[in-house]
């Protein structure tokens, strides 16, 4: 990068001493010219004005555009620790150790830049680029793996460009403040990247390099958005099926094979011609597309991420571009070379030549020749140079050397910067403000954070024909917390067809819904949740003059069913489906094969011609067999014009029987079968209108949703939840109120004796007196009150366990096992029943002297009571 660089330099420097050379001779040569020719020049300096001015004004100077910046002087300080505007002892140590290896570095390599080491934090305080660095495992299951985690930097911040594209940045402020500010450039991205893939577990860098003009201006215009990149289909290849010994033979081919050929020839011509003005026109689009070439090729700076195979079952190594999110190959030619890269432990230097950008790469850290590394304390495994050292075989020399190492050895300090946190809600957020553009190659993405939109909107992809974006060619909406289950909308503008997609849990089991128009007996196709569905129903596909529906594990094995409908008489409306339905034309109705039934009484096809009156039916055929039994049926009426019944005649039943040995159907067998078909009939008209009532009712709960944009809301969710809410408002208020009760309601020991007195006057000294014996009196009678309610209740149970061992002894004899187990249980509580009781009238006569001189000490040491007291004392 270096070498070009000079390169521009030098020619630079050879251009204007060129024009330094002219124009002194130019002077030179005025000077020696005689007074005629100066004035004769003279008369020609407007038309040269002219012409300058006119080519001026053919010069178009580039104006910058407008960017976010982010300096320090919009950054609060004042509230930042310790650590961000001081450096501890051992800080101080390493970036003096980084000064060190800085002017070795410049010194051994004085034709490469210097090194990014230990730019300005926020706070003006030099922070080595290791220690920035703060390994961090987010508590959010999402941002686990790489593809989440770039994702998240790329939508959260807000790309700042380098002040200088040619030099690195001279603060590098830490991802705690990038956070807050959503704002930075591009190693600030890298930081913030890398600090989150070390704590997920991944082996990642920080680069320093350069890269292409798109990638450090984050311009994806021409690049395809991932979204419209379509999966490879995979093709199945069809197994070749081995001709059989007795087959027929194919009839002869008759046609002639110099017409054969010329017609082949002929297609190939129009192919080759029809590929050569398709790879025409993709030459012309290309050159259309081709970027404009760069001034700074090669010599833009940028920072990306390189993460290395190994942890995290990592196949490859591979870049992240923090501003896109996208994964690059090591080869990828956006990336031109790299001057250095660092973890937080180490910081490497590039040694390779990028002539070939960074394709010839060898990313082997612990190879000292093509990796130079600052700190000996390298988790590298260092190649080990046997040959330079093979004659180091004195034990002394080897653990002098090792205590040599030991001394230059240094561990990196801990990183300065606080624990990355991310709120939940900045973490549902996501982008600045809640919304970002990503513009691409013909499309734009846009983006939103989550119930930002009423209608639940949280991305949109447009695809435009065009590489100026003017004309639209489809729309994508992905929608987020639906009621409705709507996941995503597609629009196509070229035929405006639009194709809704449910989540399971739609009222009606949608999975799919393509339609032009909300209108009924329109075109659409509903696809279906069949397993949220009784009737087994996969898709129904809807003209304005047919209807079909197709099933899937239903006991009656139906798995087609086709209704044609013929013009209606009225004009139609919105609710004229159940007043004036559509007259039915043909019901088709297709079955799977019943293996419970023989081949020739399963029927495999009926149709219901209703206008015709005749019924037709299609029996599934044998495997040895070619062709299927066919009936037909004339549904003609039970009686007649004079009312007499019709009795069923041969002519009423047409059949086509492949064994008519073996199976001959009596007339009363068809007339049976013609009565089940009338029923059936009957029936299947009855579904098809209940169908077209079925799709009335999508089509207006389908309107209602749209109208209304109902969302929903987590229980979880106590910031959005109104109900949650008002729930955990109330039971705060009620907890408030509880305890100011029982605030209000401490107990008073006096309390009963005041309000004998009357309100407001002052006590004397014998009402105080008074008092005292009162509370102490009362007191009093409560422990012996206490005392014989527990001597009694010690009694009682003494007595009744003496009653029932005066009950065992007097009919032990004829007691049962059953009964001496109950009489041993009941003694065994009753005892420990009579044990408690003592020990708790034990403990009262023990505490009820100390309860008693307790009160009365209080109630001398009481504020109402003490003085007047102490007069009697």
């Amino acid at each position: 990068m270096e070498v070009l660089r000079e390169k521009v330099e030098e020619e630079e420097a050879a251009e204007q001493e060129e024009a330094a050379e002219r124009a002194e001779r130019a002077r030179t040569e005025k000077m020696m010219r005689p007074v005629e020719v100066r004035k004769e020049e003279t008369t020609l300096t407007q038309e040269t004005l002219r012409d300058l001015e006119k080519k001026l004004s053919e010069i178009r100077i580039p104006v910058s555009a407008e960017l976010p910046a982010f300096t320090k002087d919009i950054i609060d300080i004042s509230m930042l620790p310790v650590s961000y505007k001081t450096n501890m002892p051992k800080e101080e140590q390493l970036l003096q150790l980084a000064d060190n290896f800085s002017r070795q570095y410049s010194h051994l390599c004085p034709d490469r830049v210097p090194l990014f080491l230990h730019p300005l934090n926020e706070c003006e305080v030099p922070k080595f680029v290791s220690t920035t660095l703060r390994p961090t495992l987010m508590p959010y299951p999402e941002l686990y793996n790489w593809d989440s985690c770039a994702q998240f930097v790329s939508d959260f911040l807000t790309m700042v460009p380098l002040p200088d594209p040619l030099k690195p940045p001279s603060h590098l402020y830490s991802s705690t403040t990038v956070l807050k500010y959503q704002k930075g450039n591009c190693f600030d991205f890298s930081t913030l990247l890398c600090s989150m893939l070390i704590g997920s577990g991944y082996d990642a860098y920080c680069v320093n390099g350069y890269g292409s003009q798109d990638l450090c201006h984050m311009d994806l215009t021409r690049e395809v958005c991932p979204l419209t990149v379509k999966p490879k289909e995979t093709i199945k290849r069809e197994e070749k099926v081995l001709p059989k010994k007795y087959t027929i033979r194919p009839p002869r081919d008759l046609c002639s094979r110099f017409e054969q050929e010329q017609e082949m020839k002929r297609q190939q011509e129009i192919r080759a011609q029809e590929e050569k003005r398709l790879k025409e026109e993709e030459e012309r689009r290309m050159e259309a597309e081709k970027a404009n070439p760069d001034a700074l090729h090669g010599l833009r700076v940028h920072s990306w991420v390189l993460v290395l195979s190994g942890k995290r079952e990592v196949p490859e190594n591979f870049f992240i571009d923090p501003f896109t999110a996208r994964s690059y190959s090591t080869q990828d030619e956006h990336f031109l070379g790299i001057e250095s890269l660092w973890n937080h432990r180490n910081y490497w230097i590039n040694m390779q030549d990028c002539w070939n950008c960074c394709k010839d790469l060898i990313f082997d850290l612990g190879d000292p020749v093509r990796w130079e590394y600052m700190l000996l304390g390298t988790d590298k495994p260092v190649l080990s140079l046997t040959e330079d050292y093979s004659g180091i075989n004195d034990e002394d020399d080897v653990e002098n050397l090792d205590k040599e190492d030991e001394d230059k050895s240094f561990d990196m300090p801990h990183s300065w910067v606080e624990q990355i946190e991310i709120s939940p809600e900045a973490f549902k957020t996501r982008c600045p403000n809640g919304k970002k553009v990503i513009p691409y190659k013909r499309a734009k993405l846009e983006k939103w954070a989550p119930y930002l939109n009423r209608n639940g909107l949280v991305s949109r992809l447009t695809t435009y024909e065009d590489l100026e974006c003017t004309n639209i060619l489809e729309i994508k909406e992905w929608y987020q917390s639906r009621e409705d289950m709507l996941e995503l909308k597609h629009i196509n503008k070229t035929t405006g067809l639009k194709t809704d997609y449910f989540k399971p849990g739609h009222p009606h089991a949608l999975r799919v819904h393509s339609y032009k128009s909300m209108q009924p007996e329109m075109d659409r196709v509903i696809e279906f949740y069949e397993t949220a569905r009784v009737d087994g129903l996969i898709k129904r596909e809807e003209t304005p003059g047919t209807m079909t529906e197709y099933y899937q594990g239903r006991s009656d094995f139906l798995s087609y069913r086709h209704a044609d409908f013929g013009p209606r008489v009225k004009k139609l409306t919105l609710s004229s489906t159940e007043s004036n339905p559509r007259p039915i034309v043909k019901i088709t109705e297709r079955f799977l094969r019943n293996p419970a039934k023989p081949a020739e009484e399963d029927v495999a096809e009926r149709v219901f011609l209703v206008a015709e009156e005749r019924i037709q039916l299609r029996y599934h055929c044998r495997e040895d067999h070619i062709t299927a039994s066919k009936r037909e049926f004339l549904r003609r009426s039970e009686v007649d014009s004079k009312g007499n019944k019709i009795i069923m005649t041969p002519d009423m039943c047409i059949t086509f029987e492949v064994e008519p040995m073996e199976h001959t159907k009596k007339l009363l067998y068809q007339y049976e079968t013609l009565m089940h078909l009338k029923k059936e009939e009957k029936l299947s008209r009855h579904q098809v209108w209940e169908s077209e009532l079925e799709v009335l009712e999508i089509l207006k709960l389908r309107e209602e949703e749209e109208e209304v944009h109902t969302l929903t809301i987590s229980i979880y969710d106590t910031k959005r939840n109104e109900k949650s809410k008002e729930y955990r408002e109330a039971m705060e208020r009620v907890m408030h109120e509880e305890h100011l009760r029982q605030v209000e309601t401490q107990l008073d020991y006096l309390a009963p004796f005041l309000v004998q007195l009357p309100p407001g006057e002052k006590l004397t000294r014998w009402q105080a007196v008074r008092l005292k014996d009162e509370c102490l009196s009362d007191f009093k009678q409560r422990l012996i009150n206490k005392a014989n309610l527990i001597q009694a209740r010690f009694e009682k149970e003494t007595q009744e366990l003496q009653k029932k061992q005066q009950w065992y002894q007097e009919n032990q004899v004829t007691l049962t096992p059953e009964d001496e187990d109950q009489y041993l249980s009941y003694c065994s509580q009753a005892m420990f029943r009579i044990r408690i009781l003592e020990q708790r009238l034990n403990r009262h006569k023990e505490l009820a002297p100390l309860k008693y001189l307790a009160l009365e000490e209080k109630l001398h040491k009481d504020p109402r009571l003490g003085e007047l007291l102490k007069m009697f004392t």
